[in-house]
């Protein structure tokens, strides 16, 4: 069946779902549904944000006393405040005492949340708009468990029907056997491979994810293919080393260096260690040492591009705090419960390694980045919860901080450099004259402290202002059901 003929029986689908049936009330139409309007505060065609400090998203250090004009979606000024004065009929936002930022381009997100029992539900209706609320105007899928929920989300919200980021769909895992999840597909071979790859790509995803059970001759067909295509390939990995993967030309590899294989002793080729080995051998490494010196080195001489994922390290971590309160309230009570049951497991974890491995991972990136590495951030919102679209953007950001990024580079790992590594980034990334108006308001000052992050009113998509309370406001207690 095509997309096409799925999108017209959909239709069909929502036009006799409109017809009130016994004592049913009528259900919403698909345009009703959609419709962003509730959300939006500003849409006027021209808009200034006066006297603002602003992070531009290209590194450099932050700008008190900045004014930015937005015209039809788009960046036309930025000048100093003194200088920006006439703006005809633009509406005026004051930004005395608040931050601009880019919208967030972020690389390892999922529209599934973990639902229990090696379960991943698709949250096709609350994770797109709680991401926007949460500062991503852009975003790339890293893995899907339903990829055309994926693809026609993507179509949606590009059309303009659905408020959300615009999204890069990774499709479905390419993985052996060996995943105790359901929804994930395993290959068998190398042909098995070729084809997932042909036929994800002829249905429209744009990226490619190997996982843990990968091997080298399936990584090695399914790079070659993407790049015929024009494509990148990431991965979460442990059968394969980082340095296999890099020698057979990954674009990316996901969550720093956790899932880096390279320093277990004995490591058998094609096979993923088991019983902890990789996190123990990390713990055993010297973050400044030679073998790790080595490693970055390659990887940044073979132009390969790391995820920073620390939220979803922090899940993991004894002593971190849990989710905050509002981030919580957007569960369904069972998904709460199943959190805070698991946040509290963590909190007694006898793994001696546990309390100090999210510290040697923020050591490492710093160490891969200050050599010369391009590093991107994502969130990942799995595990066994705690990574809530929404407030993990922001979250990562202060991780980011915590690690030793100024706070200017970190927004630019989360912005500019995701914007590169997409190619999009003469389009989206940074605040500048000709770009489209993605940006971000932030009520405080992030560079003196990055709590200030956690207060962030205003997201602006080309050029369309939501008001980020309305929509966290419209999703309590829905995720974990839709």
């Amino acid at each position: 069946m095509t997309r096409s003929l799925i999108r017209a029986l959909l239709a069909a689908t929502a036009l006799f779902a409109a017809v009130p049936v016994q004592a049913q009330a009528p259900a919403a139409t698909a345009t009703q549904a959609a419709a962003p309007a509730p959300y939006v505060a500003y849409a006027q065609s021209r808009i200034m944000i006066r006297d603002v400090q602003l992070i531009d998203g290209t590194g450099a250090a932050a700008r008190p006393g900045m004014s930015v004009l937005m015209e039809n979606g788009r960046i036309v000024r930025v000048a100093p405040a003194a200088e920006l004065t006439e703006v005809g009929d633009a509406t005026v936002i004051d930004g005395r005492g608040k931050t601009l930022m880019p919208g967030l381009v972020l690389m390892h997100e999922h529209m599934f949340y973990p639902t229990g029992r090696a379960n991943y539900t698709e949250m096709v209706y609350s994770f797109p708009r709680l991401y926007l609320a949460g500062g991503v105007t852009s975003l790339r899928t890293a893995g899907t468990m339903a990829p055309y929920a994926d693809l026609n989300l993507r179509d949606e919200i590009a059309a303009g029907r659905i408020p959300g980021p615009d999204i890069d769909v990774t499709a479905p895992y390419l993985n052996g056997p060996g995943l105790p999840i359901l929804k994930v597909n395993a290959l068998g071979d190398v042909a098995d491979a070729e084809r997932m790859v042909t036929y994800w790509a002829d249905e429209g995803a744009t990226s490619y994810k190997v996982y843990m059970q990968i091997t080298r001759a399936e990584l090695a067909r399914i790079v070659e293919l993407a790049h015929a295509r024009d494509q990148r390939v990431t991965g979460h990995l442990c059968s394969v080393t980082y340095r296999e993967a890099a020698e057979a030309g990954i674009d990316n590899l996901e969550h720093g260096f956790y899932a880096a294989s390279d320093f277990v002793a004995g490591k058998q080729p094609d096979v993923c260690p088991t019983g902890g080995a990789v996190q123990a051998s990390l713990m055993a490494l010297d973050p400044d040492g030679p073998e790790a010196a080595a490693l970055i080195r390659f990887l940044v001489d073979h132009d390969v591009t790391l995820t920073s994922t620390l939220t979803i390290f922090e899940t993991t971590t004894p002593g971190r705090p849990m989710a905050p309160e509002a981030a919580r309230d957007l569960l369904i009570p069972q998904i709460r419960a199943q959190y805070e049951a698991g946040w509290a497991r963590v909190q007694t974890s006898t793994n001696p390694a546990a309390p100090g491995f999210l510290q040697r991972m923020m050591r490492m990136e710093r160490n891969f980045a200050n050599a010369g590495g391009r590093l991107v951030a994502g969130t990942d919102p799995t595990g066994y919860g705690g990574v809530i679209p929404g407030w993990s953007s922001k979250r990562q950001l202060q991780l980011m901080v915590e690690a030793g990024f100024p706070i200017e580079a970190a927004v630019r790992i989360a912005t500019l450099d995701g914007a590169r590594f997409l190619g999009r980034e003469a389009d989206i990334g940074s605040i500048e004259a000709g770009k489209r108006a993605d940006l971000v308001l932030v009520d405080g000052d992030p560079v003196a402290d990055a709590a200030a992050l956690d207060r962030m009113p205003l997201v602006f998509k080309a050029g369309v202002g939501y008001d980020t309370a309305a929509i966290f406001a419209s999703l309590q207690s829905s995720v974990g059901l839709n």
